[in-house]
């Protein structure tokens, strides 16, 4: 069946999200006298994500709501109570560094504008739809999507196939008509072949050997392979770059 539609991940995939967070972060413990709390940057930014993992857990658990994992987030990693407007404050604070950091990857445009008169395109992220839709807007890109779907608002969250089925019933597509791309290999990767999309990990710093890597996915180093990947025997036998 033909791909009528690409799906998008926003985080590691459209946006470099890795270098953005380890900038902002590095700005905000200087501005905030805190980097000699810490042994390094990369030791920050470490517990920043151990705790950014935990709080996402909590909130798709159902235990809290998403202001407050923010709060939590910013309590556990300074280890000191805070009210949630001096939480809140800080946040803000970080946030003004890592957004100063925001950019697309080099091949995002290129392979926006390829693909932009042969497949429709939409976002499916676990996030929510304020944190993504400006973060689109910011970039520059929102108006290349016409849906943005987003786990709090859905109320299902990827790996599970309810979330990838959602992005293709707003699109009013089947899942055999869909693509799907993502940087992570088992709740983008595996989670989009299983719920039976063309499933396209995109993986650019080559982060497993082939014998490591999900079955299901197809496996990218840039995403300048796409629109050859999509224009061939997609669903079968497709070849990798990596082999």
């Amino acid at each position: 069946m033909t791909i009528k539609a690409v799906v998008w991940d926003v985080d590691d995939t459209l946006f470099d999200y890795t270098t953005a967070d380890r900038a902002g972060m590095r700005a905000h413990l200087a501005a905030e006298g805190l980097l000699g709390g810490y042994a390094s940057v990369e030791h920050a930014l470490l517990r920043w994500r151990e705790l950014t993992d935990q709080q996402w857990a909590r909130f798709s658990a159902g235990e809290t709501d998403w202001e407050a994992t923010r709060r939590d987030r910013v309590r556990a990693f300074l280890d000191e109570p805070m009210s949630d407007a001096q939480a809140d404050a800080w946040f803000e604070r970080y946030i003004t560094h890592y957004e100063g950091a925001w950019a697309l990857f080099p091949d995002v445009l290129p392979v926006l504008d390829a693909l932009a008169g042969s497949h429709r395109h939409a976002v499916l992220s676990n996030s929510t739809i304020r944190v993504q839709d400006r973060k689109l807007r910011v970039l520059g890109v929102r108006d290349r999507f016409e849906a943005v779907l987003c786990a709090a608002e859905l109320g299902v969250h990827k790996p599970a196939a309810e979330a990838f089925h959602a992005v293709c019933t707003a699109l009013a597509l089947q899942p055999q008509e869909v693509a799907y791309v993502g940087d992570h290999p088992e709740i983008d990767g595996q989670g989009a072949a299983d719920a039976g999309l063309l499933s396209v990990w995109i993986d650019r710093v080559g982060s497993r050997s082939s014998g490591e890597a999900p079955v299901g996915p197809r496996r990218i180093a840039s995403l300048a392979e796409l629109p050859a990947l999509l224009g061939g025997d997609t669903r079968f036998g497709a070849p990798s770059t990596f082999g």
